[in-house]
C-alpha cells in the first residue's frame, strides 16, 4: 500500500444521533495509525470485509494496525463489483462469521468502496441481531455519500437497494491516500456525489466545484479533502435532521430516481452507480425546468459539470415505457405513484411527483426513450 505523511490530526465531522453518533475523521495515511480506531469498542476478534480488488491493496495494513486491538482478525474478499450486491454474496460474510465462531462484540470492518460498505454494514445490522461495523472507505464515492449515514443494503433483481435496513457505523475512516489507487472511472463517479451536493443544499459548493473540478480530476490533495469533508459536512446535517428518511433526507436522492432505473435496466455494474447518477442529476435537472423550478442557464450549467467531471450525460435507450415501470418500484415511489428529488430553486431540493408526460419528455430529450 502507498505510505503517505500521516497528518498529525485529522479533520473531524460528526454525526449527531444521540447515543448513535460517532464521528467521521479525514485525512491522508489514517489507515495506518491505530490511534485512529480509538473510538472503536474493544473486542476478541474482528472481520475484515472486503472485496479482490482493494484487499491486496490495503487489507494487510489495516490488520498490522489493529493488531493490538483484537486477538484475532479475519479478513474476507468479496467478488468485486455491484453486480455481487445479492444474497448469496452477503452469505458468504454470514458463513465467515458463524464458521469463526463471531459472537456479539465482534467487530465487522469495511473496507473498500459503496457495495464492501452497503453489504458489510447490513451484515453487521443482521448477525446476532446487530453487531459493531466501522466503515473505512476507500472510493471517493463511498467517502462523500455511501458510508456516511448508516444506509445498508443488497440489490434485488426488480429494484436496486430495496432490501436492507438503517445501521450507523461506530466511525468512519476516510483515508484520502486511497484514492491514489483509485480508477479514473471511479474517480469519476465519486464526483457525481460530490457535484449533487450543490445544487440540493450549498450553491456556494456548487460554485467551488466549478471552479476546482480540474484539480479534483488531477486528484490535488487540498482539493479532494475540502470536497470530501464539505460533502460529509452537508450529509451529517441532513441525517442529523432525518435519520430514516422521513422527509429532509430524500434530497439526497437527487438524480438517484432516474440513475437507479439505468443501472436496474442495463444490468447491474453495466454502468458505475455514480456514472447513473451523474446522467440522472442531468434528467432531473431537465424536469425541474419544465415544473418551473430553474431555467435553461442552470440546466445547462449542471449538465457542463458533469460533462467535465467525466460523466454521462445522454441515456441510455431503455425505451420510456421501461423507464416509468422501473422508476415506479423506486423505494421514494407511493402508491405506484413516482416521486422525483427536483431543484425549485438552485441551492434547494423538494420531492415531489411529475407528470408522466413530462418525465417522457425528458426521456426523449436525454436519449432514454
Amino acid at each position: 500500500m502507498p505510505q503517505p505523511e500521516s497528518i498529525a490530526s485529522p479533520q473531524r465531522v460528526d454525526i449527531r444521533l444521540g447515543d448513535r453518533s460517532y464521528p467521521i475523521l479525514i485525512g491522508a495515511g489514517l489507515l495506518g495509525d491505530p490511534s485512529q480506531f480509538d473510538a472503536v469498542p474493544a473486542a476478541a476478534s474482528a472481520l475484515i470485509v472486503t472485496n479482490t480488488t482493494v484487499s491486496p491493496i490495503y487489507a494487510e495494513a489495516l490488520q498490522k494496525t489493529l493488531a493490538g486491538r483484537f486477538r484475532t482478525i479475519h479478513v474476507l474478499e468479496l467478488p468485486d463489483g455491484e453486480a455481487h450486491k445479492d444474497w448469496p454474496t452477503l452469505n458468504l460474510v454470514f458463513d465467515a462469521l458463524l464458521q469463526q465462531g463471531s459472537d456479539r462484540k465482534t467487530v465487522l470492518f469495511a473496507l473498500g468502496g459503496g457495495v464492501v460498505g452497503d453489504m458489510t454494514g447490513f451484515a453487521a445490522a443482521s448477525y446476532m441481531r446487530g453487531v459493531p461495523f466501522v466503515q473505512v472507505p476507500t472510493t471517493l464515492l463511498a467517502q462523500v455519500d455511501s458510508s456516511v449515514g448508516g444506509k445498508t443494503a443488497i440489490n434485488h433483481p426488480l429494484g436496486k437497494n430495496m432490501i436492507g435496513a438503517f445501521y450507523q457505523p461506530q466511525l468512519v475512516l476516510c483515508d484520502l491516500a486511497t484514492l491514489a489507487t483509485l480508477p479514473a472511472r471511479e474517480l469519476s463517479a465519486g464526483l457525481a456525489e460530490v457535484i449533487k451536493y450543490g445544487p440540493i443544499y450549498d450553491m456556494a459548493f456548487f460554485d467551488w466545484i466549478e471552479a476546482n473540478i480540474d484539480a479534483l480530476m488531477a486528484r490535488d490533495p487540498a482539493a479532494l479533502a475540502h470536497a470530501v469533508r464539505r460533502s460529509c459536512e452537508i450529509k451529517a446535517e441532513v441525517v442529523g435532521q432525518d435519520e430514516r428518511e422521513t422527509g429532509l433526507r430524500a434530497i439526497l436522492n437527487f438524480g438517484h430516481t432516474f440513475g437507479h432505473a439505468i443501472e436496474s435496466g442495463l444490468g447491474y455494474g453495466e454502468w458505475l452507480h455514480g456514472e447513473a447518477v451523474g446522467c440522472g442529476m442531468v434528467m432531473a435537472a431537465q424536469l425541474s425546468q419544465r415544473l418551473g423550478g430553474v431555467d435553461a442557464a442552470f440546466v445547462q450549467r449542471l449538465t457542463t459539470l458533469v460533462e467535465r467531471a467525466g460523466l454521462p450525460t445522454v441515456a441510455p435507450k431503455l425505451g420510456a415505457e421501461r423507464y416509468l415501470e422501473l422508476m415506479r418500484v423506486d423505494k421514494k415511489s407511493e402508491a405506484g405513484e413516482i416521486r422525483f428529488v427536483l431543484i425549485d430553486k438552485p441551492g434547494s431540493a423538494v420531492m415531489r411527483p411529475a407528470p408522466d408526460a413530462l418525465v417522457r419528455e425528458v426521456l426523449a430529450h436525454c436519449g432514454g426513450a
